[in-house]
């Protein structure tokens, strides 16, 4: 009974894994075959029926991606309105997320409705008078405009997430710092904003990662070619045929992916300590 038990349990712990194996493969097959992909030779690429690994390698694909068009820069500016949108969302996220989390009134009323408000309609309804807006203040084809549009798009749901963050933290902490003769502002950065950790990487993540990705405000608000940004560069990949060179195309979004990769290494670490901490001092 015991040894049937055991073989019952290893056999479901097999298939957890088998499970789990396919389904990471399924995961990473897209990042397999563009990586696949950019080193293929033009030759092999037109073939009728070609093999999922290249016959040899070339490095023509990432010489043509980072010579002819404009990788770099384009890397640079998204990097910079990424990192800048993250900064400015969790800065402003967080007291705003504390108040709709803590008080509960009118504000809070009104601030949840707007988030789920904001979510309703879709880009194309807003971009005209966005653009008439961004142009009446001089920020059309800067990047200052597009990290305020991208703040303004992200924040809704930063707020939602935060303040299920807060909701989680015992007030009996701020009581305690209110003992203690703590102000408002003093318990939300020395008390919450610890404890708040994982949820603010979250945020930085979901901030940065929305604006890394976004195409369609960064292509109608930036027209000096210098001033672009990374999915738009992408975008010059596909001829006016509607042909795309396809081994440049894999090796630029291979490129395009290594910083987010970095990135997110970086701030799971981060969160896994922000977890273990918050466990020990809640």
């Amino acid at each position: 009974m015991i040894v049937t038990s055991r073989r019952r349990k290893r056999t479901a712990r097999t298939s957890q894994y088998v499970l789990l194996a396919l389904y990471m493969l399924f995961l990473a097959f897209p990042l397999l075959w563009m990586l696949s992909v950019s080193f293929k030779t033009p030759r092999e690429l037109v073939e009728l029926h070609p093999s999922f690994l290249p016959d040899s390698v070339s490095l023509s694909n990432y010489r043509e991606a980072l010579d002819t068009d404009r990788l770099v820069t384009s890397a640079v500016n998204s990097l910079k309105i990424a990192l800048a949108t993250s900064l400015l969302t969790t800065i402003l996220g967080l007291p705003a997320a504390y108040v709709l989390a803590r008080y509960k009134g009118l504000l809070s009323r009104l601030g949840t409705g707007w988030i789920l408000l904001t979510q309703v309609f879709p880009l194309i309804l807003v971009i005209i008078p966005l653009f008439l807006w961004l142009r009446r203040l001089h920020l059309t084809n800067t990047h200052t405009g597009l990290v305020l549009v991208y703040l303004v798009w992200a924040l809704p749901f930063t707020l939602w997430m935060l303040q299920s963050y807060i909701r989680g933290i015992p007030t009996d902490l701020e009581d305690a710092a209110a003992v203690d003769g703590a102000s408002r502002l003093r318990t939300l950065i020395h008390v919450i904003a610890p404890l708040l950790l994982p949820g603010v990487i979250v945020t930085v993540m979901f901030a940065f990662v929305l604006s890394w990705n976004e195409f369609f405000f960064a292509l109608v608000l930036l027209q000096d070619p210098s001033l672009t940004t990374l999915p738009v560069t992408l975008a010059q990949f596909v001829g006016i045929e509607g042909i795309p060179r396809l081994g440049p195309l894999a090796a630029a979004a291979l490129l395009a992916t290594l910083p987010s990769l970095v990135f997110f290494g970086v701030m799971q670490r981060w969160l896994t300590g922000g977890l273990l901490s918050g466990a020990v001092k809640g």
